[in-house]
């Protein structure tokens, strides 16, 4: 766990937000090609601090998919105001990104393994899409029975073993075990949001919940299947995964260790 202070003198940790749009980027992790969104942000604070600078952010998002809310910290001297430095970031990055807050942490603040949970919001759209709602939804044409999906995600909610609803290969190297604290079903016109929050997800865990949700409301699946799948925690083809423009990371939570002081943004 790389939770150390800055080593550079006079450097500081610094917290910060970001909001992108996922569509044209591979991810939030750092990819060989350098065409993930951290790829992006560290390119730009090598310009701003004339240096390599490394980011560290709370979890990764897919190729294709989006956040509201992404929180990373980097350590860097910069001894002029947290607001110029929002300023430097919006002059250089592309328009799919956004540094939304800049903030001075404590030295041994970690985005990661400071987070304490998240949540995740993945929109579907009942009927044809605009072309202007497209990229971010799900698109599907049967109505679905938002009651059996409610019933569900009330299956799903707690604290279980959601080995059944990753994608992870092989043989588990990681604790499948998550408190799943919420998962709503709500709607509004022809869009349907499915908002899940938990201490937090196996890799793509809420595209595969969101994907089983879909399945009960289109009457594939029911819920005893949906609660025999969880229980018999293997995963099946039963479960699809949802494609990814529907999903965005929408907060990142932190306990009293999580607070950052100081600093500038548009929250």
């Amino acid at each position: 766990m790389e939770t150390r202070p800055p080593a550079e003198p006079g450097a500081r940790r610094w917290r910060c937000t970001c909001a992108y749009d996922g569509a044209a980027f591979a991810g939030w992790q750092s990819q060989a090609g350098g065409t993930a969104i951290q790829d992006v942000i560290e390119a730009r604070l090598a310009q701003i601090f004339k240096r390599p600078v490394r980011i560290h952010g709370s979890g990764r998002t897919d190729a294709g998919v989006h956040a509201k809310e992404q929180v990373f910290h980097f350590d860097a001297v910069w001894r002029h105001d947290p607001a110029k430095l929002l300023l430097a970031f919006r002059t250089g990055l592309p328009p799919a990104i956004q540094v939304r807050t800049a903030r001075a942490a404590r030295p041994d603040f970690h985005a990661r393994f400071d987070a304490t949970g998240k949540r995740y919001e993945y929109h579907v759209h009942v009927g044809d899409a605009d072309p202007f709602t497209r990229p971010y939804c799900w698109t599907i044409f049967r109505e679905p029975d938002l009651a059996a999906m409610r019933q569900a995600a009330r299956i799903l909610v707690g604290r279980h073993d959601f080995r059944a609803f990753t994608a992870l290969n092989g043989p588990e190297k990681e604790d499948t075990v998550r408190d799943l604290r919420r998962l709503e079903v709500s709607r509004r016109g022809a869009r349907i949001k499915l908002t899940a929050e938990a201490d937090g997800f196996l890799y793509k865990m809420v595209r595969s919940l969101a994907g089983v949700l879909v399945a009960v409301g289109e009457g594939r699946l029911t819920p005893a299947q949906v609660r025999e799948i969880l229980e018999r925690r293997t995963r099946t083809a039963l479960v699809q995964t949802a494609p990814p423009q529907g999903l965005f990371m929408a907060k990142v939570f932190y306990g009293g260790r999580g607070r950052a002081v100081g600093g500038a943004g548009l929250e």
